[in-house]
């Protein structure tokens, strides 16, 4: 059974969002906007989550979510 999560990050320094499987080292992708970057997924058939870091209220990061 293949893994079809797709985690879609923004990255430090450049501004841009990269698109990476589980457990990858690399980008499969890396795009201007989250918008592109969360199209770009979803049309190759990928379970997409967003990268979102805030505090919850009960103190520990809330990281991934679905857009």
């Amino acid at each position: 059974m293949t893994d079809k999560r797709a985690f879609i990050e923004r990255r430090p320094g450049e501004g841009d969002y990269a698109v990476r499987k589980p457990g990858s080292e690399r980008a499969s992708a890396v795009l201007p906007t989250q918008a592109k970057a969360i199209d770009w997924a979803q049309q190759r058939g990928a379970d997409v989550f967003v990268e979102r870091v805030r505090q919850t209220k009960g103190g520990t990061p809330d990281k991934w979510r679905r857009p």
